[in-house]
């Protein structure tokens, strides 16, 4: 589904065609599930946040591929589909933000995925807007919603999509400017930055971590 970035900006992604022998190897296309989760806060008074950039990556996904979300008891929602003919569910949590780790260990115990076929899709402060940065494992650099998802696992090695959003302006409290929506000038181009990191998700489950990142791993 490389072809969302493609439409969005009415070209072509520099992408290869299909997974590679390296991610046949390591299992990304075993046809093995994966749970692909966005991170946000529920219902519409957050919905444009910054801190939701991960609802909307996942949003997304499930657009592209025509499917509609319905309510799973892990208290989450959910879109079971393939990405790139690998099984795939897609989820967002119906927690706020920092009790994420509960809806995404149940849908892990739900549909018995390990922790290292778990990507999340989350915003970054610490890396500027419209750049991305993919990785396994690590710390939660005080996000919340990684820091309970690390507890509820017991873990922190599953794979980030890390979405730049920027730091605040002057001394503007972080927590107020992840909170805010984006602003005009950032509108313009998050179509694309949300694409390209749907298109990222999608390679990591396809392709393997290592392809993922030399795509779609931008310098700060």
């Amino acid at each position: 589904m490389r072809g969302l970035l493609a439409r969005v900006r009415g070209g072509r992604v520099s992408a290869s065609a299909g997974p590679d022998a390296r991610a046949v190897e390591s299992g990304a296309v075993s046809g093995e599930r994966w749970l692909v989760v966005g991170l946000g806060n529920p219902g519409p008074k957050y919905a444009g946040n910054r801190h939701n950039v991960g609802f909307m990556v996942v949003d997304a996904l499930a657009a592209q591929q025509g499917e509609r979300w319905r309510a799973h008891k892990a208290h989450a929602e959910v879109v079971e589909t393939r990405l790139g003919g690998v099984p795939v569910v897609l989820a967002k949590p119906r927690s706020y933000m920092n009790l994420s780790g509960g809806p995404v260990a149940n849908l892990c115990a739900f549909y018995k995925i390990p922790v290292e076929r778990v990507v999340v899709v989350h915003d970054e402060l610490d890396i500027p807007f419209a750049t991305l940065k993919l990785k396994r494992g690590g710390g939660s650099a005080g996000h919340n919603g990684l820091k309970s998802i690390t507890a509820s696992l017991d873990s922190p090695d599953y794979v980030r999509v890390r979405v730049g959003i920027g730091r605040p302006p002057g001394r503007m409290d972080a927590a107020a400017f992840v909170l805010r929506d984006f602003s005009a000038a950032e509108r313009k181009e998050l179509d694309v930055h949300v694409a390209r990191a749907a298109d990222a998700a999608e390679m990591v489950v396809t392709e393997g971590l290592d392809r993922a990142q030399l795509v779609y791993h931008t310098a700060a």
